[in-house]
């Protein structure tokens, strides 16, 4: 049975990629120091084919014993957090990035020496694009435009230069992962989210689906969103990604290759607003918007282009905005009940 150490295992679409990667048949190796979300019972912690290690990946010791007999390691690990966390923590979140992506290419290095350690799937992301101009965005395009502004996206594209670099300094084999707003369950409040008001509501602000289905559930009215409500996203589901990081890790054509993970269905954060409200209130109540002001890293057009994985991996996400809506609105208004979100 060929073994995964996946670092962030306890992180949002780390949860994901763990269920998948015990359904393909592998041994999977979760690291996490749970620094994000404290500890999080998950479906599968008594799977046999599951080990939970709490430490952390800047412990390049560490790691390196945890990578000594594994095939693959998915490097998950990241600081990071919605929008608010962006400005919030600037520096924080490129120090600790840096220093998690130093940590795990010094020790996935060390692993491939030693001879077992096959390749290293990289979870990048979409905000590697942030300075984009043009849309679609494809692969490559993100070293043809200037850096991303926001310290997370420029810690997001350093995590790229590590991986190329290892390999053409080390012959570290590499395939790069870059996810595009992931939707789903499982995500609670962040240990370090700092609260604001946002109209009637308070709320620690996170991504815009959980914020906005908080907001109506909680029977705010005008509805609040930040700025235009023109901004273009591509929600995808969690476990639409999680296939995609798994079959990038095993496919024989992802070898230092690097994809865009998401779905082709562009939707407007007014789009988004109008389906939830209509899903939680019904067509009686009619939508009124307020618009506040935006924070400065609110890219304005997040597009993909998903050809290039569609054609190399054959992966397709799927799971429509509908269905993701209908799973994540009751999984949320019981998690406002319960006090967890």
């Amino acid at each position: 049975m060929e073994k995964v150490l996946l670092s962030g295992s306890a992180g949002f679409i780390g949860g994901y990629v763990v269920a998948e990667l015990l359904n393909r048949g592998y041994a999977v190796v979760g690291l996490d120091n749970f620094a994000k979300y404290g500890r999080v019972s998950k479906s599968y912690d008594d799977n046999p084919n599951y080990q939970l290690v709490e430490g952390d990946a800047r412990d390049v010791r560490l790691m390196t014993e945890l990578l000594a007999d594994c095939d693959h390691f998915l490097a998950g690990a990241a600081m990071i957090g919605g929008i608010s966390y962006f400005h919030a923590y600037a520096y924080d979140l490129l120090a600790t990035n840096e220093r998690i992506i130093a940590s795990s290419c010094d020790a996935a290095i060390a692993a491939h020496r030693q001879g077992r350690l096959r390749k290293v799937t990289y979870l990048s992301s979409s905000m590697v694009y942030e300075s984009a101009d043009s849309w679609p965005s494809y692969e490559g395009q993100e070293r043809e435009i200037p850096p991303p502004r926001s310290s997370y996206g420029f810690s997001k594209l350093a995590v790229e230069y590590f991986a190329r670099a290892a390999w053409d300094q080390y012959r570290l084999p590499y395939t790069i992962a870059r996810p595009f707003n992931c939707v789903g369950t499982g995500e609670g409040r962040a240990l370090g989210d700092k609260e604001i008001t946002s109209g009637n509501v308070t709320l620690a602000m996170s991504h815009v689906v959980p914020d906005l289905v908080q907001k109506v559930l909680k029977g705010q009215d005008p509805l609040h969103i930040l700025g235009s409500g023109d901004q273009v996203r591509h929600y995808t589901y969690g476990g639409d990604l999680a296939a995609g990081v798994a079959t990038a890790m095993e496919h024989p054509d992802a070898f230092n290759e690097d994809f865009n993970l998401s779905t082709s269905q562009g939707t407007t954060v007014r789009e988004l607003a109008e389906l939830i409200w209509r899903k939680v209130k019904g067509d009686g109540v009619p939508l009124r918007l307020v618009h506040d002001e935006p924070y400065g890293y609110d890219v304005q057009r997040r597009v993909p282009d998903t050809g290039k994985a569609r054609k190399v991996l054959g992966f397709q996400a799927t799971t429509t905005l509908d269905a993701m809506l209908d799973e994540v609105i009751p999984w949320i208004d019981a998690a406002i009940k319960a006090g967890t979100i």
